[in-house]
């Protein structure tokens, strides 16, 4: 018997594992509270218009996911992965304690430590896990390795939004946010105790020939974009809805650029995989552009148009635990909102109040409202950012058993199959919310929580065919020495995505029937399944061209 089989997997694997679980707990957490934060008005929040908080939004994790393609090269060429989780970590840590204090100024300095942080941490975990397997003893177990180490980042996603609410309820924002940066170093803490179990996989990459550098990056990919982007920002006016936009997409017209033109100097034989990937990427934005939306248009239904009272028996358990909101009906002062829940401001941008009641009392079903001077129980509205986390948790293991029975009868789907599956089922996700809308009247009456729930399970379906095929395809199909290249394409289609989810979501107040919102989401995915399924023989013909099944 050779030693080349083992039943178990690396001891660094666990300490990951942790680290990992604790990372996405306060990324999540801060993720599931910031829309809700921004535009708060009556309980200490930021009180910034819905429209700019959705910018924000869109624009800062579209820059999450477009900085781990520096800080994959940085790590790959001079700081090695270990060093690079520890200073992404800690920023990212500083970052979360730092929304937490008051101001303008440290708000957005805090966004930018997130920023860069993420982009150091991000992929060189991810990295030093596929560096644990990369011995003949360990290979065969990469995929149920890397499962397991996604399952981490799904505990993690779920449970952060339950100590946010308990935090938020008790203490408030600030404490939420401080929370968040506990969980990073809690992280780190747990990194360097699994040090000596990962030493081995922190090895810097020799550049090899046909190796783009780090230099030639920057030079003909970041130092355009970045002139492209101030472009963009100091345009007269705006061209797509706000000057952050503006920059973005004009930042991004270089590197796109640049990616055709890999595709146009490539050789006869890397063409065919490059132009499959890049097809890939295209549909991944339409998919992230609606997915993301999750963080600020689903989060704004739970809100304002889902019905979130707890029953009597849950109550008052619930209430010494600080995991519901207590609003209490009666008079007082409170900012007024229009028929859309839009904060109403008088000329001179101030928030306009009154004494009267809560604002979730006012599409609240008449027949449940509760006597004058009683006090409602409420679920949290970043609860519900705990539902995706949740049913990939239970989806993942059924979904799993499925294709292993289809791939026993010869009828497994092929990657590229998937991905077309996920982007179809996720479109239906759309109708459900459609159906939601006109269940509540459009907004006349608070529907019931399971009209979400049930629209998140059908999107997570969708996301668990078609987001672990992405990384998956491109270590499998690029040519090897434009891997990190076209790593770095992934996340910036997944970057752009994100942007366009901040776009799409500052347009609700423009749909006042906002099942024309959903349609208009639906369409986009189905435009991009569309595309899918016309190119899809293609892209079958090319993954077999390259033993991708």
């Amino acid at each position: 018997m050779g030693k080349t089989v083992t039943a178990k997997h690396p001891k660094g694997l666990y300490f990951l594992f942790f680290t990992e679980m604790w990372e996405r707990f306060g990324y999540y957490l801060m993720l599931g509270i910031f829309v809700l934060y921004m535009i708060d008005v009556d309980r200490g929040g930021m009180g910034f218009l819905d429209k700019n908080a959705d910018d924000i939004f869109g624009t800062f994790i579209a820059l999450t996911y477009l900085t781990p393609f520096l800080g994959g090269f940085l790590a790959d060429r001079i700081l090695g992965y270990v060093k690079s989780v520890y200073i992404g970590g800690t920023l990212m840590g500083l970052g979360y304690i730092t929304l937490a204090l008051p101001g303008l100024a440290s708000f957005y300095v805090a966004l930018g430590l997130i920023i860069v942080g993420n982009g150091l941490f991000k992929p060189n975990i991810s990295t030093l896990l596929g560096n644990l397997y990369s011995t003949e003893e360990y290979k065969d177990m990469k995929d149920s390795g890397y499962n397991i180490f996604y399952m981490g980042i799904n505990i993690g996603a779920f449970v952060c939004n339950i100590i946010a609410a308990f935090m938020r309820n008790k203490f408030g924002w600030e404490a939420a946010f401080a929370t968040a940066g506990i969980g990073m170093f809690v992280g780190l803490i747990v990194f360097s105790f699994g040090l000596k179990h990962f030493k081995q996989a922190n090895v810097i990459k020799p550049k090899q020939e046909g190796d783009i550098g780090l230099g030639k990056v920057l030079l003909y990919v970041f130092v355009p974009a970045i002139i492209a982007g101030l472009i963009g920002w100091m345009i007269p006016g705006n061209i797509l809805g706000s000057d952050s936009t503006d920059a973005f997409i004009f930042a991004c017209i270089p590197v796109v650029a640049f990616y055709i033109s890999l595709y146009v100097r490539a050789s006869k034989i890397d063409k065919r995989p490059i132009a499959a990937l890049l097809a890939v990427f295209a549909v991944g934005v339409m998919f992230w552009a609606v997915f993301k939306q999750n963080g600020t248009a689903l989060t704004r239904w739970a809100k304002f148009y889902t019905e979130r009272s707890v029953s009597n028996a849950v109550e008052k358990p619930l209430a010494d635990l600080y995991l519901v909101e207590e609003v209490p009906y009666k008079d007082s002062e409170t900012a007024i909102y229009d028929d859309q829940y839009r904060v109403v401001r008088d000329d001179n941008g101030d928030i306009v109040k009154e004494v009267g009641k809560d604002v979730y009392f006012t599409n609240m079903n008449p027949e449940k409202l509760p006597e004058e001077g009683d006090t409602v129980y409420l679920i949290n509205t970043e609860i519900f950012q705990s539902v995706n986390p949740a049913w990939v948790i239970i989806l993942t293991p059924l979904l799993v058993w499925f294709f292993i029975r289809m791939r026993k009868r010869n009828k497994e789907p092929t990657t590229a199959g998937k991905i077309t599956l996920g982007l179809f089922i996720s479109a239906l996700s759309c109708l459900v919310m459609v159906a939601a809308v006109y269940i509540g009247e459009n907004g006349a009456v608070k529907v019931s929580p399971w009209w979400l729930i049930g629209c998140y399970g059908v999107i997570t379906l969708g996301e668990l065919c078609l987001s672990p095929m992405g990384l998956s395809l491109v270590s499998k199909l690029s040519p090897p020495r434009l891997t990190a290249l076209m790593m770095g394409g992934f996340f910036l289609s997944t970057s752009i995505g994100n942007k366009l989810s901040g776009v799409l979501a500052s347009l609700w107040y423009e749909y006042e029937n906002k099942a024309n919102f959903f349609l208009v989401n639906f369409l986009l995915l189905m435009i991009a399944t569309l595309f899918a399924v016309a190119i899809l023989k293609w892209l079958n013909t090319i993954m077999k061209e390259n033993n991708v099944h």
